[in-house]
Formats: structure tokens, C-alpha cells, sequence
């Protein structure tokens, strides 16, 4: 495994500390397992899709947990398939699981769904009216935001006083 330093960037950033820790706790919790599978989509500006794969499971065996900055998905592993049958080959996997995704600030999950065993999280960021952007007037005027003129209505102006 290889190791990344970030010492270099620590030192010459400020405020991206929980970027760098982040980053760190990643590479060294990455322990290879990869059931389930899943993929990550982006589906537009602020919208996301995560979908895995989770054959055999019903929607009563899967636990969604939306906490700030982190989604928990678990599925339960169920001990009632067949249990009178002999099985001779077992290539259906029937094990519990935990995922975990990191999630940017202010993404939520939008909804959950499962068919065809495929279970589909559809996430979306809303930013808060007070975080976005704003224009900032100059020399206090009493809106926030810059109005542009044109230069046929500046005329009309002059002509008119």
C-alpha cells in the first residue's frame, strides 16, 4: 500500500484539515473488502446516485442511516434460505455487509430504493439561501445585489436633468 504525505499541503493550506484527515482514515481503512459492489453516479449539478448491488436481500433486511457527513448502509444477513435443503454449491453470497460514504456538507438523501436486486440512493445538495453566494454592493448602497446599467439609459438620464 502505498502512503501519500500531505505534510507539504498542511502546511501551506488553512481550514482543509478534515480534507486531509479524511483522505488519511480512507487509506488506512481500506481493509479490501469489496461486497457489495456499487457504483457512484453523478446525475447532474448537485445531484447524485449511489447503487449496489445487494442480490437476496429484502427491503426489511437493509438499514439506511443519514447522520451529518456520513451514510450507513448495512444489510443483515438472513439464516432461513433452505435450511432443510442440502446445499451443494453455494455461490449466492448470504452475508451481512456495512458500507459507509462520506458525504460533503449539506447532501442529503433524497430516497432509497430497491428492485431488481439493485438498491439505488439517490443523494441532492441544498445549499442553504445564507451559504450561497452574494453581490455585495460598493460605497453602501442598501442592496446586496449589482445592479448593471445600460449606457443608452444613462444618457436618457443626463438628457432628461
Amino acid at each position: 500500500m502505498s502512503r501519500f504525505d500531505f505534510t507539504p499541503y498542511r502546511r501551506s493550506t488553512v481550514g482543509f484539515d478534515r480534507l486531509f484527515d479524511l483522505l488519511e482514515s480512507q487509506a488506512r481503512q481500506n481493509s479490501g473488502d469489496n461486497y457489495p459492489p456499487f457504483n457512484i453516479a453523478r446525475r447532474g449539478e448537485d445531484n447524485y446516485r449511489i447503487t449496489l448491488a445487494v442480490a437476496g436481500f429484502r427491503p426489511q433486511d437493509i438499514d439506511i442511516t443519514a447522520q451529518q457527513n456520513l451514510l450507513v448502509v448495512q444489510g443483515k444477513k438472513r439464516d432461513d434460505l433452505e435450511s432443510e435443503a442440502e446445499m451443494l454449491h453455494v455461490g449466492i453470497a448470504n452475508r451481512g455487509f456495512e458500507r459507509r460514504f462520506e458525504l460533503a456538507d449539506f447532501v442529503r438523501v433524497e430516497r432509497a430504493d430497491l428492485s431488481d436486486g439493485l438498491l439505488i440512493i439517490d443523494l441532492v445538495r441544498e445549499v442553504p439561501e445564507a451559504m450561497k453566494p452574494k453581490k455585495i454592493a460598493v460605497n453602501g448602497a442598501p442592496t446586496l445585489t449589482a445592479v448593471e446599467t445600460n449606457k443608452s439609459d444613462e444618457n436618457k438620464a443626463s438628457d432628461a436633468a
